[in-house]
């Protein structure tokens, strides 16, 4: 992957992409794109983490082969495009996130976004949705409902990554980890978010409470 997939990804986001997000978690725009900025490092940080575990890019590349990628799965051009409501029918986005966020069953692995976060967090989806919440000023509801839009949008995008590149395990897992690294280094919301929530060992180094009294700046939605 050339560049940050992070920034990518937030491009075309922008604008109305954002604003039909923001309809659907009840909140302002401005509030859903800091939201938006400080989620994608978080989750594409913890795949990348994941993805460093024996096993774990394998894993990866197998779901984004069987559920996100081929016949049946909407590309990421499909889910933004359902998502600014042109496909509100069957297999569209719009009817889907409906599912999604109204808790109905998912119309396939590829938008059973309660599935995916399970396996980007684990027993972390909890603290992730709380973090997220508490930084940037949205109920822990509000924040659990964005990591759902989020995450099959992530897991499209990775799926054309690896289609578009013939990308294997050892590739996928590589571009990963340079992205979960840039994601630390790069410090700010989504740095800081990704540390406190994959702090399994609650060894105090960055939690939640440390994350919130570091200042004001970090409630700009600045990575």
């Amino acid at each position: 992957m050339n560049g940050s997939l992070v920034d990518d990804l937030l491009r075309q986001l922008q604008g109305a992409p954002t604003g039909q997000i923001a309809q659907q978690l009840g909140t302002d725009p401005n509030t859903a794109a800091s939201a938006i900025a400080a989620a994608l490092p978080m989750i594409v940080g913890a795949l990348g983490q994941n993805a460093q575990q024996p096993g774990g890019a394998g894993a990866l590349l197998n779901a984004l082969q069987r559920d996100h990628a081929g016949a049946g799965a909407m590309d990421l051009g499909g889910l933004l495009g359902g998502l600014l409501g042109g496909g509100q029918g069957a297999g569209g986005l719009g009817g889907l996130l409906g599912a999604v966020l109204g808790g109905g069953a998912p119309a396939s692995r590829q938008v059973d976004a309660g599935g995916i976060l399970g396996h980007i967090f684990g027993g972390a989806q909890p603290r992730a949705e709380a973090g997220l919440g508490q930084a940037t000023g949205m109920s822990s509801g509000q924040a659990g409902n964005l990591l759902k839009i989020l995450a099959p949008i992530v897991m499209a995008f990775l799926a054309k990554q690896v289609m578009a590149r013939n990308m294997d395990a050892g590739s996928l897992g590589s571009a990963l980890g340079q992205e979960h690294a840039r994601v630390q280094n790069q410090g700010g919301l989504g740095g800081g978010l990704l540390n406190a929530v994959l702090d399994q060992n609650g060894d105090g180094k960055l939690d939640i409470g440390d994350l919130l009294k570091i200042g004001g700046s970090l409630l700009g939605g600045r990575r």
